[in-house]
């Protein structure tokens, strides 16, 4: 570890301290992520391997890279390139990005980019949130970060823990108790995070998972068998449900148009209706509805 020299700590992965440093040999920036191996009876965490495999295969302008893996005694160093910080601290410390269509589009396809690339190599993300996106302020390029609870998925999709995804961009299928689920979990963690853009407030800021529930029902209305095939067979499922009906989600920004939050809409669908994958989404710019879409071409 003498070739890197840490500045000071910027956060906290999923699971590993994260440092500003510079590499000596190149006066390089670069981000170090600390991954302790004291707490593993079995050596290396299981996140840390998934993270390094994934990573080590993905090379994409909106993923962030790994530069370098270093071992070091009850430690292992993740060599990450550096970007200032992520959409969160972004949006926190610049209210008036809501007020900017062309850098909101821009950010979100990029996130559909990365996504994109991801689910095109078999791999969920499963943590999509503003702090995992991190932004270069001198290009406002957005790469993807975190992929410590990323899974490669096959077919048929194997059966994975619903404890996944922060609760405030977590989907319903998985709040529900669903055990097996594909790309539409990040799908719908990319309509959480344009709502949240263009509102610069979280959409469904749930203090619980049954409280994060019935802050979707409210907006988007209590799922049945008729808009929703297969719900009711979904583990935590509940007959007894509120029933609320669907609101619209226009209203919540004056900024955007029709079009914008006809692209939200299909964010927030079903599973089934949600499982177009974010390539189909950027490909959509050929659709009269989509045109919204097209005026993303400048990335």
């Amino acid at each position: 570890m003498e070739q890197y020299e840490k500045v000071e700590k910027i956060g906290e992965g999923t699971y590993g301290v994260v440092y500003k440093a510079r590499d000596r040999a190149t006066n390089e920036t670069i981000a170090l992520k600390k991954i302790r191996l004291e707490q593993e009876d079995e050596g290396v965490p299981s996140t840390a391997i998934r993270e390094i495999s994934l990573l080590k295969e993905m090379q994409h302008g909106n993923i962030v890279k790994l530069h370098d893996v270093v071992h070091s005694e009850k430690r292992i160093w993740l060599v990450f390139e550096y970007l200032d910080l992520d959409l969160k601290k972004f949006m926190d410390s610049c209210p008036e990005f809501a007020k900017s269509p062309a850098l909101i589009k821009s950010y979100l396809y990029q996130i559909l980019r990365g996504v994109a690339y991801c689910h095109s190599h078999r791999v969920l993300h499963r943590d999509l949130k503003p702090q995992n996106l991190l932004i270069d302020r001198r290009t406002n390029a957005l790469k993807l970060a975190d992929f410590g609870l990323a899974r490669a998925f096959g077919i048929p999709v194997r059966t994975f823990t619903h404890e996944v995804v922060t609760l405030w961009y977590r989907a319903p299928e998985i709040l529900l108790g669903a055990r097996q689920y594909s790309t539409p979990v990040d799908v719908w963690s990319v309509g959480c995070i344009f709502a949240e853009m263009v509102n610069q407030k979280p959409l469904f800021p749930g203090d619980s998972e049954i409280d994060e529930l019935f802050k979707i029902f409210r907006v988007l209305g209590t799922p049945n068998e008729q808009t929703w095939p297969g719900v009711s067979s979904l583990p935590d499922y509940k007959s007894a449900f509120p029933r609320w009906q669907a609101e619209t989600l226009q209203p919540l920004s004056p900024i955007l148009n029709l079009l914008a939050w006809t692209f939200s809409r299909k964010c927030f669908g079903s599973s089934q209706t949600r499982g177009s994958r974010p390539g189909r989404l950027l490909s959509m710019s050929t659709s009269r509805t989509w045109r919204w879409c097209s005026e993303l071409a400048m990335w």
